[in-house]
């Protein structure tokens, strides 16, 4: 269905009831959310709020609704911007129920969050999701005992392998039918309520959680306590942690390259055999727009899918099987000394799929140092983007082993650049803000889950990044064959020109003509590059020419040089853009990118003329 659009950005469907979801983090609220809507979600601009919140129509027995999930929260009276949002959400938004998802194996530290949504008089439903998890914890749950104490339909789900989800989609249709017709309005005097009841939560809890559930005299969950004290090691951890991500990236550009190969090949021989042939009459300046500009550099853009398929896939085992937020724990003390926390940490992995969402999840924090120090750092991060270009480099100019280890290598440098934006910039951007983390159980990943869930996020990447993609190989092509007459790519060539005009900067580093076309393109997403170097060598990746080009004109010095540029220089226009959006301050944006684009041109002017001095050819 498509909605029409108010002032604010939001959409909005006349006489469509509004369900809230709301629940604390790690409950797998978003799990529901995605279960119940599959892939008809999207972002939505909510009037009074500063964030985007995801959002999607919600048919239930005929009736359709609206569902919004809200930032995981801990507390209604909480301080974090998170909180702040739902508090607002509430105050500025007409809501005909509320759904809470708490965990029903931690019940007894989650349900003041049930008992103030309570307080606020909203119609809500109480879902207990992870009920696996509570059996397997001795977690005892008297259902009608703790409705009837609540005075709330409660329900036992657990999102993750699908049972009780069309109880769950039953009873909020049964509540909305229940509700009065107009009577939903925002609430008022939010602040008020929940502090009026603060004082009688505890006692309340604590009565409840009596009456209605029984937890084990021992807590059952050995497997967790046995691998932390490994994991969690305070000598093993980080070393053990590091082997598990180069174990990841190993096996990802083991199963990659060859899958990348293939749908190359495919693509090269469908440009040869039948595009060439239909086009064969064409206008030659036409023809090669077509075959050497958008299919050639789409085309190789479109070769690395499957490797990007497969990093979200193994990112997402590590974030569901709860090893994640143990990185964020092994990392948090040594984060407080550079003025980050464990979030940043984790921010940070996060900006390996894309720096954009990243920053965006910056603002969980409540400290401004502390978010701006962590925008900081995020952009060094590589991205998915700037993954398919260094493992080309990598294959063309090392050996299978070396080239895993040369990615390995530029995963830990993009570390270091982090570590030394903030050691440098940690008195500037100061913060004191307690990190408040929570260590789930360990969890065997769902399959199907993770697949989509990586499926996704590589549909995400390719729709945001193929306007930026199609404009590059463009742009690039009509610079290589404009003026009409010279050789492309030619030294009398618009690239060629540029090429020549920014040697004075790029020369000290080792990047020739050729490749400074790339990079400047480069500067409106990563994801031109390499397609971008396809279209100024007119050879696609996938049948070994454009390799073969590269390593006739460019040392492996030259290609280390030019790896660490795009690892480190001026992120992407998004990124740019959203961090110009999410720190509110144009000064900012503009430091971030000359600091990054200055760090980058060192690295590589370091790595070169060293490089030089020792005799490396």
């Amino acid at each position: 269905m498509t909605h029409g659009l108010d002032a604010a950005g939001l959409t909005l469907v006349p006489g469509q009831a509004t369900v809230a979801v709301v629940g604390m983090p790690n409950t797998g609220k978003s799990t529901l959310f995605t279960q119940l809507t599959s892939a008809h979600a999207h972002i939505g601009n909510w009037p009074g709020l500063t964030v985007d919140l995801m959002q999607a129509e919600l048919n239930l027995e005929g009736r359709s609704v609206q569902l919004v999930d809200l930032p995981g929260i801990y507390d209604l009276r909480g301080h974090s911007e998170d909180e702040a949002v739902v508090r607002r959400f509430l105050e500025s938004t007409s809501v005909d129920l509320v759904v809470v998802i708490l965990n029903a194996s931690q019940i007894d530290r989650q349900l003041r969050l049930a008992l103030q949504v309570r307080q606020l008089g909203l119609p809500a439903l109480l879902l207990l999701n992870m009920a696996d998890e509570a059996r397997r914890f001795g977690v005892g749950i008297d259902l009608d005992q703790l409705a009837r104490q609540l005075e709330l339909p409660v329900l036992l789900i657990s999102a993750k392998y699908r049972q009780g989800l069309a109880q769950a989609r039953q009873a909020i249709a049964r509540e909305l039918t229940a509700a009065v017709p107009g009577a939903a309005c925002p609430v008022r005097d939010l602040e008020i309520r929940l502090a009026a009841a603060d004082d009688d939560l505890a006692g309340s809890m604590e009565s409840i959680l009596r009456a209605a559930v029984t937890f084990p005299a021992q807590w059952r969950d050995a497997l967790t306590r046995r691998l932390d004290r490994w994991l969690l090691h305070p000598v093993l951890g980080l070393p053990i942690f590091f082997l598990v991500m180069a174990l990841m990236f190993q096996t990802i550009y083991a199963l990659g390259v060859p899958m990348q190969g293939a749908l190359g090949t495919l693509i090269s021989n469908f440009s040869q055999y039948v595009l060439s042939p239909l086009l064969v009459s064409w206008p030659p300046f036409l023809r090669g727009f077509i075959i050497d500009g958008l299919v050639l550099g789409i085309g190789t853009v479109s070769a690395f899918l499957p490797v990007i398929f497969l990093f979200f896939l193994a990112m997402g085992v590590v974030e569901d099987s709860g090893y994640l937020s143990r990185a964020a724990f092994l990392m948090d003390a040594f984060m407080e000394r550079l003025g980050l926390d464990g979030r940043s940490f984790v921010l940070s992995l996060m900006g390996f799929g894309c720096n954009v969402p990243a920053i965006l999840g910056t603002r969980v924090m409540r400290s401004s140092g502390l978010r701006l120090l962590s925008m900081l750092i995020i952009p060094f991060s590589l991205c998915s983007a700037r993954l398919n270009v260094f493992l080309f480099m990598a294959s063309v100019f090392f050996a299978p082993r070396q080239a895993a280890l040369v990615i390995f290598g530029l995963y830990l440098l993009s570390f270091g650049a982090a570590i030394l934006t903030a050691l440098l910039f940690k008195g500037r951007f100061a913060s004191e803000e307690a990190l408040v983390l929570e260590l789930p159980p360990y969890r065997l990943p769902t399959i199907p889950q993770v697949l989509r869930r990586a499926w996704a996020e590589v549909r995400h990447f390719w729709f945001w990044a193929r306007r930026f993609i199609i404009f590059g190989v463009v742009s690039i092509w009509l610079l290589n064959n404009l003026p009409l007459g010279v050789a492309p790519a030619s030294a009398q060539s618009l690239s060629g020109h540029l090429g020549e005009l920014l040697q004075p900067l790029l020369a000290p580093i080792g990047i020739n003509p050729r490749l400074t076309v790339a990079l400047v393109f480069g500067f409106i997403a990563k994801e031109i590059v390499l397609g971008g170097l396809a279209v100024i060598y007119g050879q696609t990746a996938s049948s070994g020419a454009l390799g073969h080009a590269l390593a006739s004109e460019v040392s492996w010095v030259q290609a280390v040089s030019f790896m660490l540029f795009t690892l480190l220089y001026t992120p992407c226009l998004s990124t740019v853009a959203v961090i110009r959006t999410e720190s509110k301050r144009l000064g900012f944006t503009i430091f971030s990118v000359l600091w990054s684009l200055i760090l980058a041109w060192l690295v590589s002017f370091c790595f070169y003329q060293l490089a030089w001095l020792v005799g490396w050819r």
